[in-house]
């Protein structure tokens, strides 16, 4: 509506609510003894009031318009990327107007918030806090490898280093608080509608799609399509490593494990992957969690070949471990403890960690008391990998393996 149509039906609507009745009170009046002085309607004078009140009712309207229209402008646009990604749209005084999920992971995270719907109108720096505070709870930014890549689009290059600088700081402090060890990556953008329809296509943020792109100008040969499936976390090791091939990502390295393990057909067994993208050789970490206990298994990233980890636990949990009772057997609390001997702790360390004996070197085995329970303190070497066990001496259970890089 333009300005002069509001103003004619603002007049309008104030000639209706104020008739023009002088003619009518005039004639009400007794005529009066002495001169009389005729009155006269001054239409032109009433109109000028009439205009000028209209005049300023579409001053006040197009004002709150104007407010309107600047309180739900989209002044920027920051994206939080750990697998799961999330969009979140800001006017100029940093409240959020829209929280969105871009995957599936994502819509996890945001459950607990109405899936996202409950952050509009907060300030940024608490949805941010909120939605941190839900990736640490769910177990994104638990190891030393993950990461969160915040990203910060605009227009104006000042507000978005600002909100960058202001973003990064939040993360920092709930990451601190709650003792998790994931790194910060931050990145500001400028809008690019090519990276926009990548991102839409690929359900994932414009941050993320940012980020495929850097790999990409280093290996042109992969593939965007592949590459934003990957974590914020692979795509950040994967660039330091020179990006030399395609990872085969966390879910087959957890497969690749199952498959070695001999539990793809338990539900119960549960995998936890982190990526070593930039390690040599460069490998996933799988820990998969059984009735046994927990096993952990070495992939490589590339060919998807298991490095190192026991083989087939089935069969090795149907057979029970041999004891014996050596002469230099420390007596338990309880009365009632025996000791399989350095030698079948050895075995079970080696068969473990799929290492045969003449490929073992710098074993050193140790009997320790574990309040109050003893346990043999396995430790080896074998190729570039570092071996430490934890094996409870009277039953043989491994109760405790790391399997690293030496360096």
């Amino acid at each position: 509506m333009t300005n002069e149509k509001m103003e004619q039906r603002l007049a309008a609507a104030l000639e209706k609510t104020v008739p023009d009745d002088v003619s009518g009170v005039l004639s009400r009046c007794e005529a009066r003894k002495g001169t009389v002085i005729n009155m006269e309607t001054k239409k032109t004078t009433k109109r000028r009031w009439t205009s000028l009140i209209a005049a300023c009712l579409a001053v006040m309207l197009l004002g709150g318009g104007l407010f309107y229209q600047r309180a739900n402008a989209v002044a920027s646009v920051v994206s939080l990327d750990v697998n799961p990604s999330i969009e979140l749209k800001v006017n100029r005084s940093e409240k959020v107007l829209v929280c969105t999920p871009l995957n599936e992971d994502a819509k996890a995270i945001l459950a607990d918030m109405s899936n996202g719907a409950d952050l509009k109108g907060a300030k940024l720096d608490v949805a941010v806090n909120a939605i941190v505070g839900s990736l640490v709870r769910n177990g994104y930014l638990d190891s030393i490898s993950s990461a969160i890549m915040i990203s910060v689009e605009d227009k104006d290059t000042v507000r978005a280093e600002k909100l960058q600088r202001e973003l990064t700081s939040a993360v920092d402090g709930v990451l601190q608080t709650s003792e998790a060890k994931a790194a910060v990556l931050t990145q500001t953008l400028t809008q690019d509608a090519a990276r926009e329809q990548q991102a839409r296509e690929n359900n994932i943020s414009t941050g993320k799609a940012a980020l495929v792109n850097c790999v990409l100008a280093i290996n042109p040969s992969l593939k965007f399509d592949a590459l934003a499936k990957l974590s914020v976390e692979e795509l950040k090791d994967l660039a330091e490593a020179g990006a030399p091939a395609m990872p085969i990502g966390k879910e087959a390295a957890a497969y690749a494990a199952e498959q070695y393990a001999g539990t793809t057909a338990l539900d119960s067994v549960t995998a936890e992957v982190d990526s070593e993208l930039d390690e040599s050789p460069a490998h996933y970490e799988v820990e998969l969690q059984t009735a046994w206990g927990e096993f952990e298994y070495l992939v490589d990233a590339y060919t998807g070949k298991v490095l190192s980890g026991q083989k087939n636990l089935l069969t090795a949990a149907s057979t029970p471990n041999e004891t014996t009772k050596p002469s230099d057997q420390r007596p338990d609390p309880s009365g009632t403890a025996q000791d399989i001997g350095h030698a079948k702790a050895k075995s079970i360390a080696l068969n473990h960690a799929g290492v045969s004996e003449n490929e073992a070197y710098d074993m050193e085995i140790e009997l320790d008391d574990e309040d109050g329970t003893l346990v043999y303190e396995v430790e080896f070497k074998s190729g570039n990998m570092e071996y430490d066990y934890e094996i409870n001496a009277a039953s043989g259970a491994i109760l405790k393996h790391e399997a690293e890089i030496d360096d």
